[in-house]
């Protein structure tokens, strides 16, 4: 065997060239190949924060003096609190706890400054929304450091000896709905949605690519259906698939983690049927958009990450930018997250839930009407 039989560089150049000709050809792997390197180094260069400030808090002011108003202004000082909101009464502030509304509440009862003045040690009360611990963990070390701070600015003169020893008031902490910052509280309800997306997505992504590449587009395109028809048809059996998967990990959660399941099951299997439809639907329109099912998995991929990255699953969502945060409002695992956490940990019923039910209602809404002009484009 000469040494051109075994290895000709004329023939390994044409391998080549025709490699780097598919490439060209395969726009979306060349996208992907830039887009997923830029995107990972923006969102984890730019909108990871483990360290969230600016929390949305409300305050009840029951008594109005300087030394109140010192506490309240040292909040805002820290940076960690955005005080956005004077509370009526206890219930509202719950309110807005349960709801997602505010991370913290502040209540300063009303004979607090004349407990303070006789020497007594009164208490704030301090609320937060404990089902992620990571998120209010600093916010709280910094309020509790207030009462010295305040002591120091407003206990001078005759009322110097208040300050002494000891702080002359107590923050007391209430964690409410995690009390004992456990992460598989916080964890588990969130892989729920994670699974699903990434299941789901992958697995309806590949459902007409399959058909083209297996040749039996043609049945389809003979046959007298809708794109409409062709679409939902094609969702109905993930749909048992994603219950089956979202009764798996509420048994697991609850057996193995032992993670409290405080609402209600009706209304706990009807968002994660409103969730399983947009990741259907997602996926139907990637397939659609994928010419192959390589493609249809870059998609997925592409869809995936910052899913996971920007929905407040793995870092606080109150601690990325302004910009990611707009981003994370529009993806539906964003809104999963809080109506998992909701109904399992705080037992939000649906007058509570609506502000994340309606936003995935559109999603989907504007995700079909997508699949269904590419749909028929692909088919022309």
């Amino acid at each position: 065997m000469s040494g051109r039989d075994f290895f000709s560089v004329e023939r390994w150049w044409s391998v080549v060239r025709k490699e780097f000709l598919q490439l060209r050809r395969d726009r979306i792997t060349f996208a992907m190949i830039v887009a997923i390197p830029l995107m990972q180094l923006t969102l984890f260069g730019y909108a990871i924060n483990s360290d969230p400030k600016h929390l949305l808090t409300g305050v009840l002011v029951e008594d109005h003096t300087e030394f109140t108003r010192s506490f309240v202004a040292g909040m805002k000082a820290s940076s960690y609190f955005d005080i956005v909101e004077e509370l009526p009464n206890e219930e509202a502030g719950r309110a807005a706890l349960a709801r997602g509304r505010l991370q913290f509440v502040v209540t300063i009862p009303p004979d607090f400054s004349r407990r303070l003045l006789r020497g007594e040690r009164p208490a704030l009360l301090l609320e937060a929304d404990a089902t992620d611990p990571s998120a209010t963990g600093n916010a709280i070390e910094a309020a509790l450091e207030l009462p010295q701070s305040v002591a120091a600015k407003d206990l001078v003169g005759p009322l110097a000896a208040l300050a002494g020893g000891s702080p002359p008031f107590e923050v007391r902490l209430h964690s409410l709905y995690n009390p004992e910052g456990i992460t598989a509280y916080f964890i588990v309800p969130g892989l729920m949605g994670v699974i699903l997306s990434m299941t789901l997505v992958l697995m309806t992504g590949l459902a007409i690519t399959r058909e083209r590449e297996r040749g039996t587009m043609e049945n389809l395109l003979a046959m007298p259906l809708t794109p409409l028809e062709v679409m939902s048809g094609k969702m109905i059996p993930y749909i048992f698939i994603g219950l089956i998967q979202v009764s798996i990990i509420l048994v697991a959660a609850s057996a193995m983690f032992h993670v409290p399941f405080e609402g209600s099951l009706l209304t706990f299997y009807c968002a994660a049927l409103f969730f399983i439809a947009g990741n259907l639907a997602v996926g139907i329109s990637l397939s659609s958009l994928a010419q192959n099912q390589l493609q249809a998995m870059q998609l997925t991929m592409f869809y995936f990450l910052p899913n996971i990255l920007l929905s407040g699953f793995m870092f606080p969502f109150q601690g990325m930018p302004a910009w990611a945060r707009v981003i994370g409002e529009v993806l539906p695992l964003t809104h999963f997250h809080r109506l998992m956490r909701g109904i399992m940990l705080k037992g939000n019923g649906w007058s509570d839930l609506w502000t994340d039910v309606w936003p995935i209602g559109l999603f989907i809404v504007v995700v079909m009407f997508v699949a269904l002009r590419f749909y028929r484009r692909t088919l022309d």
